[in-house]
Parts: C-alpha cells; sequence; structure tokens
C-alpha cells in the first residue's frame, strides 16, 4: 500500500490504482458476515434485490409471498453484532401490495424517493417512498417476469418489460402508457437490460435461445441478434437461425462500462459478448448450473481489477472473472437454490437471496496485523492465564 501512496505522490501510477488494488483484494476475501444479519420478513422465497445507487444504504428485497421490504444497511447501533432492520415493508394488508410472486424491484436511479416492482400478477406499479402508495401501475396481459429502468438515461424516461408474450413492452412514465413495443422474440422475455453507456442500447433475453440488443429510437427490428458461432456455422439462413445459448437465454447483464454484455442460459453456459458488434468473445467459463425456469438475476463488480461476475450456482455464489474465465471460490452459506445477488460497490460488498427465504451478507475479510518483533516477544507471556503460572523462583530454592 505504500509502494501505491508513493506512486501517486510522484505522478508515477494512476491516482485510481490504488484504490482498484484495495477493491480487487476486497472482492478476493468476501466471506459469510457472520457479525450482520438481515431481519427475516418474507415467509417464503426472496426472488429479487436492488441496492439504491445514490447512498449504497437502502435494500429492496421482493419476496415469491408478493411482499416488498425496504432495508437500511447501515450500522448505528454502535456493536459489531448487529440485525438490519426493515425500515418499512408493503405486506399482504397493504390494499395494493401485488398478488402474487415479485419478480423484480428496482430503485428510480437518480432519486430514493421512488422505486418499482413488478410481479406474476401481470402488473408493474410505480411506488412513492414516503407515501408506500403506488403512482401508477401498468397493467399487461400475460405474466411479467423482468423490467428495468436505463441507469443513465437522461432523455427518455421508458422502463422496458419482459412479459409471457414474446413483444417486449416500452413503457413510458412521462405518459403514464406503453409508447411502442419491440418485436422479435418468438417466446416469453425472460430478462431485460439498458446499457450503462448508451442510454437507447437495450438487451433481451427469451426463452426461444435468442439474444437481442436494440436501440429502442428503431422499432422496426432490432440492432444485432446475438450468434454463440459468429455466424460460422452453417445452418439456418440469416439472423432468425442465429442462437445465443442451447437452451433457455434467462440472465442479462452488461459490464459496468457497457463494452461488454454477460447472458446465461439453462444450457448451463455463461457468454460474453462485445456489446458494439455482436462478437462472441468465446471465454470459457466451465459448466454454469443454472435450472432456473424463469429469470436469473447475477451482477458484476466495479472498480475492479480485473472485474468479476457474481453468479448464482445452485445454492452457492459463483465468482469468476470477466475477462479471462476463471472460477475464483464459490460462496457458500444458502441452504437452497440462490435466485439474486447484488454487489455494493462502495464497500466492496454483495448480497444474496434464494428460496430458502434468507438475505445473506457477503463482506471482505479483515487483514490480520502483521506481527512485528516487539509483539511476538510478547506474545508467549501473554498466552499464559495466570492460573496456570508457574510461582517456582531459584531465589526462594536457595534460602532454603
Amino acid at each position: 500500500m505504500l509502494s501505491f501512496i508513493s506512486g501517486r505522490q510522484t505522478g508515477l501510477d494512476d491516482p485510481l490504482r490504488l484504490r482498484r488494488a484495495e477493491s480487487t483484494r476486497r472482492v478476493l476475501s468476501l466471506e459469510l458476515n457472520k457479525n450482520k444479519d438481515i431481519q427475516r420478513i418474507h415467509a417464503s422465497g426472496v426472488s429479487t434485490l436492488d441496492i439504491e445507487p445514490i447512498e449504497g444504504r437502502y435494500m429492496l428485497s421482493g419476496g415469491s409471498d408478493g411482499i416488498i421490504v425496504l432495508y437500511d444497511l447501515e450500522n448505528f447501533s454502535r456493536k459489531p453484532c448487529y440485525t438490519c432492520k426493515a425500515v418499512c415493508s408493503i405486506g399482504r394488508s397493504h390494499p395494493d401490495a401485488h398478488k402474487f410472486s415479485v419478480e423484480t424491484v428496482q430503485w428510480y436511479p437518480h432519486d430514493t424517493g421512488m422505486f418499482t416492482s413488478s410481479s406474476f400478477d401481470k402488473t408493474l406499479k410505480i411506488w412513492d417512498t414516503n407515501t408506500l402508495q403506488p403512482a401508477e401501475v401498468f397493467n399487461f396481459e400475460e405474466t411479467v417476469y423482468s423490467h428495468h429502468m436505463s441507469p443513465v438515461a437522461t432523455k427518455h424516461c421508458l422502463i422496458a418489460v419482459g412479459t409471457k408474450n414474446p413483444k417486449v413492452q416500452l413503457c413510458d412514465l412521462k405518459s403514464g402508457s406503453c409508447s411502442h413495443i419491440l418485436q422479435g422474440h418468438y417466446q416469453e422475455v425472460l430478462a431485460v437490460c439498458w446499457s450503462p453507456r448508451y442510454e437507447y442500447i437495450l438487451a433481451t433475453a427469451s426463452a426461444d435461445t435468442r439474444v437481442k440488443l436494440w436501440d429502442v429510437r428503431r422499432a422496426s427490428a432490432c440492432l444485432i441478434n446475438l450468434d454463440q458461432h459468429n455466424g460460422k456455422k452453417s445452418g439456418a439462413s440469416g439472423e432468425s437461425g442465429h442462437t445465443a445459448h442451447n437452451g433457455r437465454a434467462n440472465g442479462l447483464c452488461f459490464t459496468s462500462d457497457g463494452l461488454h454484455l454477460l447472458t446465461i442460459g439453462t444450457d448451463d453456459r455463461m457468454r460474453l459478448w462485445n456489446s458494439a458488434s455482436g462478437e462472441n468473445t468465446l471465454v470459457n467459463y466451465g459448466k454454469v448450473y443454472n435450472d432456473c425456469r424463469k429469470g436469473l438475476k447475477f451482477t458484476v463488480s466495479r472498480g475492479c481489477s480485473p472485474e468479476f461476475a457474481f453468479v448464482p450456482y445452485g445454492s452457492t455464489v459463483a465468482i469468476y472473472t470477466i475477462y479471462s474465465g476463471e472460477l475464483i471460490t464459490m460462496l457458500r452459506g444458502h441452504y437452497s437454490s440462490v435466485d439474486c445477488c447484488v454487489f455494493q460497490p462502495n464497500f466492496q460488498e454483495l448480497y444474496s437471496s434464494g428460496r430458502d427465504s434468507n438475505i445473506l451478507a457477503w463482506v471482505p475479510s479483515l487483514q490480520e496485523p502483521e506481527p512485528d518483533d516487539t509483539s511476538e516477544k510478547l506474545l508467549p507471556q501473554q498466552s499464559v492465564k495466570p492460573a496456570y503460572e508457574d510461582a517456582w523462583s531459584s531465589s526462594s530454592s536457595d534460602e532454603g
């Protein structure tokens, strides 16, 4: 660390190099936090989580019981062992609560005064955080699997919605209606994700094994239909035969810089794509176990070198290096399948939830202080308890 600080002072190193190195070290040492519990509110599985990007303090959770809970992740108890309490919840007794499983929750990217939720009850709801009342409700004809708001949009307020209908719906917060649809998939749309780099670029994944990139200003056709073979396999002519996976494509996540896209499918494969050209980079992650019948929510790190992907893997969370495909470790702690994980980049913390109805916090392990010469000399004496000290002395025996 001293060498990083010295290099930064002399101008030889990038000022952010120390931050990247420390963030990377902390991610590599993630372990289950035994001192921090998340208050258990959900009676059944927790299918979705989201941490607000403004302060990184408040977390939303949505469960298969239809309940939405808002947690405060700060520790105000001044004690090492504490429980993150639920600030409020939208329970079954709430008149506007979802009737079925909540599949996605998301904070409004620019303000904690609003958040969104979508459910199997065929609705997308826009909530006022202060009053816990819906400001707007969008109703659909089919089951809603996923929705997403752009984290960087300044010229539109569109929410992309994936449903059992193969058409991707775009809901406009300004007008309160569905502005237009994107046609091209043949089966249900299980995941949608806006680019963190370009506000008009949207990625969608479907049960028809296809992943598409759209420019929402063009409703006529998608920009790219991702092909796992990069167009080298002879088969169906044209882009109609291009498939991203050999099973249902049910997970999407852009890298933090938006230059690459990660996809996951029920063929137990994860693939990394160039988001500009649509090329499969052919990074080999090995078998990535995935038996989820709906959308699988995974995430990536931010500010590390190299960057990492955190992927639900059965009852564990697997950590991969994004660009080399190396499996770093498996985080074990859940008793059943994990459905979602979110990364808190300010403190390099990871939160995961699953069908065991638990929300677990994974934090960097504390570095053990390096012993110096003085502490090593004192260590044997300090380790002896007073009750076991030897009271014999040579002087007393000589006198006797």
